[in-house]
């Protein structure tokens, strides 16, 4: 982390013999870097400007990959006794960061005159990290997930610019003619988090995959297969998608090269593809089957047990510092992640900046029809059952009902020691 060195060490050789060293907090906080723009460099520069408003604080940050691999390199250096005392992980680890009792709720560490500050977010954001009373994670690298579309190929095919699919008949006739030998008409991902998606489709269907306490899951049931069959449609009947997988990770440039005229993405892609675009795009909510929907995403701040309080003292700090509102503006600017709070909207930088540009204000806007993301006890583990069932359904390796079939009875096994 660079912390303007020269200047400090300066000052330092100076006054070594005259003043005692100033106490000093250091900080250990896992970071995950997977998608959108230079994140490194922006969460780099909040660091800084942190540590030098604090400058009894020094802040390690390490980036490490995804959300998957973030939760893996945090618990492992935890296990092996390493110092770190706070992460940005996934929304859907709370069940089983409390399970494991390496984290503690916000509420026991905030000040009692502070904890207001808790109700500052956006309800649908806090529904993952809110459980059985405590406020296990606190939102930072918050998404929904968007639908963004090409203008140009809209205008080549025919359609409105201005008007993207709302329903998925909708989609599927825009689809149609936006298909050509050159481009598809859409692409979903279905690698990196498929489960995600699903439940974007499955929630437009009316139906929700899991139980709100993290203990039933809903794979088996008819509307959930409904989904997946209409999920695979969209590539074996429509043939407006390819068939087989579509990859996460490569997605937002096979839009930005021309290969999809749409594509279901993060918000948190919002700000590379308005920096990269060659043509006139829009982003749009998700369309409806039954309702509307989509579930939140992204990543909590979540504070370590085995912290000392000093410690839980100064990450509390540094978490206020990244969520509140000019720091949450700044961030969604540069990323495309949505401000985490009514008030990070209410900032000038982000009323200018959507007045600018309002495709800014869609994933926000998306949160009155959002939930929770997927989440249960034992998540890496049923979630992984659902993506293989997915991938398998749509590679054509099962049919989509035993794939899911299959995926809910190993849901069951391993949920029942839960109930």
């Amino acid at each position: 982390m660079l912390r303007h060195a020269p200047a400090a060490l300066m000052l330092a050789a100076g006054t070594a013999l005259a003043l005692p060293a100033a106490a000093e907090t250091e900080l250990t906080m896992y970071y995950p870097i997977s998608v959108g723009g230079p994140l490194t460099q922006v969460v780099d520069a909040m660091v800084a400007e942190f540590e030098t408003a604090n400058p009894d604080i020094k802040v390690n940050a390490i980036y490490a990959g995804n959300y998957d691999d973030t939760r893996i390199k945090a618990l492992s250096a935890l296990n092996s006794g390493e110092p770190a005392q706070l992460a940005v992980m996934f929304s859907i680890d709370a069940y089983d960061l409390i399970e494991q009792d390496l984290i503690v709720p916000f509420d026991d560490v905030i000040a009692e005159e502070d904890k207001g500050w808790l109700d500052s977010f956006y309800p649908a954001l806090m529904a993952n990290g809110r459980i059985e009373g405590k406020t296990w994670g606190v939102p930072f690298q918050r998404s929904t997930i968007v639908a963004y579309y090409n203008k140009d190929m809209f205008r080549e095919a025919g359609l409105d610019p201005e008007k993207a699919p709302t329903t998925w008949d909708e989609m599927v006739e825009m689809g149609k003619a936006l298909t050509n030998d050159d481009h598809y008409g859409l692409m979903i991902p279905s690698t990196g988090y498929p489960y995600w998606m699903f439940q974007a489709l499955a929630i437009q269907n009316g139906k929700e995959l899991m139980s709100n306490d993290g203990l039933t899951t809903y794979f088996d049931d008819p509307a959930v297969l409904e989904t997946l069959e209409f999920w695979k449609s969209l590539s074996t009947e429509h043939g407006i998608m390819p068939e087989g997988t579509v990859e996460w990770g490569t997605l937002r440039q096979a839009f930005l090269e021309g290969k999809t005229a749409m594509m279901w993405h993060s918000t948190g892609n919002l700000t590379a593809v308005k920096n990269n675009a060659s043509f006139d795009f829009g982003v749009a909510m998700l369309p409806a089957h039954t309702r509307l929907g989509s579930p939140t995403g992204g990543g909590n701040f979540y504070l370590f047990k085995d912290a000392t309080d000093a410690e839980k003292a100064a990450a509390l700090k540094l978490v206020q510092f990244m969520t509140s509102p000019e720091k949450a503006a700044e961030w969604s600017i540069a990323t495309g992640y949505m401000g985490v709070s009514p008030a990070a909207y209410e900032t000038d930088a982000l009323k200018a900046y959507t007045a600018e540009f309002p495709p800014a204000l869609v994933a926000r806007d998306q949160l009155e029809h959002a939930v929770a993301e997927f989440s249960t006890f034992e998540t890496a583990r049923v979630r992984e059952g659902l993506n293989n069932a997915i991938q398998s359904a749509l590679t054509g390796t099962k049919a989509p009902a035993a794939a899911l079939a299959e995926a809910q009875a190993a849901a069951e096994r391993l949920l029942a020691a839960y109930r």
